[in-house]
């Protein structure tokens, strides 16, 4: 004779207590962000605006390999740098390439640079409305483009 096994098929269940945190969580979340959205408050962070000391307006045409040049808005070549040197500004140049061709605009057109009495530069591209404060990628890359600005600004 054979005897049979009948068993009764587990059910899975999640614990109560997590589940109910979990959607506890949820709420309070959906809350607090309805809360500060209701109330007016700004949806994007943005430095202390300041002062302008010095601003410059460059054309920045980077690599693949990292290689750049930056030009004053008259074509004069204010610096080349090649792939071992030009990194983050070609980086910089690259995403302004990108956002400048979502719109189907010139890749040479002047982005400027902005040194401002707080000591925060920024880089601004006026036909994307594209801009970043540099203080943001560390102090080297900020550093970068502010020699740029100094050897534009040198001239004037």
């Amino acid at each position: 004779m054979t005897s049979l096994e009948i068993s009764k098929k587990q059910v899975e269940t999640i614990p109560r207590v997590p589940l109910i945190a979990m959607f506890l969580l949820v709420f309070v979340i959906l809350i607090a962000v309805a809360t500060f959205r209701f109330s007016g408050m700004p949806v994007v962070s943005s430095p202390p605006q300041a002062k302008v000391v010095a601003e410059a307006s460059l054309i920045i045409k980077g690599e693949q390999s990292g290689a750049v040049s930056v030009m004053g808005e008259d074509g004069n070549i204010i610096v080349n740098l090649d792939g071992d040197q030009g990194g983050f500004i070609s980086g910089v140049a690259r995403v302004i390439e990108r956002e400048r061709k979502k719109i189907n605009v010139s890749v040479n057109l002047p982005v400027k640079i902005i040194w401002r009495d707080n000591n925060r530069i920024s880089i601004f591209d006026p036909v994307t409305n594209w801009q970043a404060d540099l203080m943001g990628f560390g102090a080297d890359n900020a550093r970068a483009f502010a020699e740029l600005l100094a050897k534009a600004t040198k001239g004037e």
